[in-house]
């Protein structure tokens, strides 16, 4: 087992990396002082790993609840976060029950988001279960739902007191699952190491076959990668924006698409592909190094082809993203592999980019 830590002073929290870590009860010790614990997973993870989890934390000797919610992007919505709320007060919740997020992320970012929000914040755990989930969104306590008009634009920082990374839930997500956990992988490389990229490049069949020293590796590098940035810019005042690379473009697929269509990953890795191509016009990168990380993430079994749905629309979606300023849409490009920064970009660039990719 690795462990992390992510420091933000009285608030920091360790990230366990390893296997079998679902029955391993010392690493939920933040549960000895809980009054109660509500496990919030989905309809998919819940009959793989909700009574291991149960078997663990009854350990504790505090009422073990479990609350099992729809499986997919198209629930993350008001209608089920009050699911969660619903059974909090039915079962008399208090300030001192501890939540615990078993799933990926979208049961990741609804459980931190009740936790932020019930009674005005309590605690709660990461057990991400998706890779996606393990190298990204359970680390750095972004939390919330979507909006029909936009993607996790409703939502709070809100930091969890542990992340427990069992690689082992790994091998049991289907194929697609896992190539859009390793766009983010692919995304940590592209911005922040360029020899993590290097070895990515080298080891895809690896990762694509859910190899435990390999995916354990990548889940560790992109982990320490995020941490880092998370422990400079907790809520995204400057670098954490960077890890925004591929979303801009990512999110108006997802909501364009209606959310679900095309999974998180799948968006973000042909994000990306937007995302290079705009960085090569803005005379950042070589065409050879955009085309370079599109055979990447073509390698990985993700789209690189975006959707057409035209640059007026594309431009509408976009315009409703958190790094939107001003009314200007700011985009994470890359000065180099391994190094991003955020910028407005004009129109006509980002047009052009939307039509040489077949978005427009």
């Amino acid at each position: 087992m690795k462990t992390l830590e992510v420091d933000l002073g009285n608030r920091s929290y360790p990230i366990y990396i390893g296997t079998d870590l679902i029955d391993q009860s010392e690493l939920f010790q933040a549960c000895e002082k809980s009054t109660s614990i509500y496990i919030v997973t989905n309809t998919t993870v819940a009959p793989l790993y909700a009574q291991r989890l149960t078997n663990t934390l009854e350990q504790f000797g505090k009422p073990v609840r479990t609350i099992v919610l729809p499986d997919g992007e198209s629930y993350k919505d008001w209608k089920n976060l009050q699911l969660i709320f619903d059974d909090l007060l039915k079962f008399g919740a208090d300030r001192q029950t501890m939540l615990v997020a078993l799933g990926g992320g979208v049961i990741g970012d609804m459980t931190g988001f009740a936790a932020a929000s019930f009674m005005r914040g309590i605690r709660f755990i990461q057990v991400p279960t998706t890779l996606l989930a393990q190298v990204d969104s359970s680390v750095g306590g972004k939390t919330g739902i979507n909006h029909p008009l936009g993607k996790n634009m409703i939502g709070a920082f809100h930091q969890p007191v542990a992340v427990i990374a069992d690689l082992n839930t790994l091998k049991t997500l289907p194929q697609r699952e896992l190539s859009a956990g390793l766009a983010e992988v692919v995304k940590h490389g592209a911005i922040a190491d360029a020899p993590f990229l290097d070895w990515i490049e080298a080891n895809a069949s690896a990762l694509l076959a859910c190899d435990t020293e390999a995916m354990g590796h990548a889940v560790l590098r992109s982990c320490e990668i995020k941490s880092a940035v998370v422990s400079a810019d907790e809520k995204e005042g400057g670098i954490r924006a960077t890890l925004n690379f591929g979303h801009t473009f990512g999110h108006a697929i997802e909501a364009g698409m209606g959310y679900g269509e095309w999974l998180h990953g799948e968006a973000v890795g042909c994000g990306m592909v937007l995302g290079a191509d705009l960085s090569c016009r803005l005379n950042y990168i070589s065409k050879a190094d955009a085309q370079r990380l599109s055979k990447i993430i073509e390698s990985m079994r993700l789209p690189t082809v975006p959707p057409k749905f035209g640059a007026q629309r594309y431009m509408e979606l976009m315009q409703v993203d958190k790094k939107t300023e001003g009314g200007q849409i700011r985009y994470v490009v890359l000065e180099k592999i391994g190094q991003a920064k955020i910028q407005s970009v004009a129109d006509v660039q980002v047009i052009e980019t939307l039509a040489a990719t077949g978005a427009a």
